[in-house]
């Protein structure tokens, strides 16, 4: 198997009420889940092709709690990387290549789709958010801990970042419209963190 590593950073966001229950695997404020993450990578390499500054993002749909029910996934892949690194971000985002993403995609039942299009991943501050013309437009902003201290969640059992703490955030926009799904929502959860994936 081709050995690769990524590291970077990821923000989610959904349309449960912060924080979302989801994370310790209750069922979610809406009774289904509604989800946008999306990643940028800040450094990677998949063999020998390079992946820095690409961005991935998936849509995800579950009918119940997260962990009990099959995801409904849009997968939307940088439309910047050249055929090697496509090739490479499909292998290791669709699960096929190992570590820590062929968990995450062992919840998907089905893939509705899958896009090249052009992504801007923006991290700010406490804000982070993703534009997908004409598809998506996320953005969320770190919510006030005690002293006006960012929040975190640690050791969460369904987590996108493995050994990350999680920073709690809530939604100023998240509208997505693509494969008959057109969700319209804000003030809702949303976390984000660093992530370091690897190949097994």
């Amino acid at each position: 198997m081709t050995q690769w590593n990524l590291k970077g950073g990821y923000f989610e966001t959904c349309n449960c009420e912060a924080a979302c229950p989801c994370v310790f695997t209750s069922p979610p404020t809406e009774g289904d889940c509604t989800a946008l993450v999306a990643w940028h990578i800040d450094r990677g390499r998949y063999g020998d092709t390079p992946l820095d500054g690409l961005n991935v993002a998936l849509a995800v749909h579950a009918p119940t709690t997260m962990v009990s029910s099959k995801w409904r996934v849009a997968a939307y892949f940088d439309d910047q990387a050249d055929a090697a690194q496509n090739d490479a971000l499909h292998a290791i985002f669709g699960g096929k290549a190992g570590g820590h993403p062929a968990l995450l995609a062992s919840f998907i039942g089905e893939i509705v789709g899958a896009k090249n299009v052009p992504m801007r991943y923006r991290a700010d501050g406490r804000t982070r958010s993703l534009s997908i013309p004409g598809i998506a437009d996320a953005e969320i902003e770190g919510l006030d801990g005690q002293g006006g201290e960012p929040i975190t969640i640690a050791g969460h059992p369904l987590c996108i970042a493995p050994g990350e703490p999680a920073t709690v955030a809530r939604s100023k926009r998240f509208e997505l419209s693509d494969h008959g799904w057109d969700w319209k929502l804000s003030g809702r959860n949303g976390f984000w963190s660093d992530f370091a994936y690897r190949s097994d």
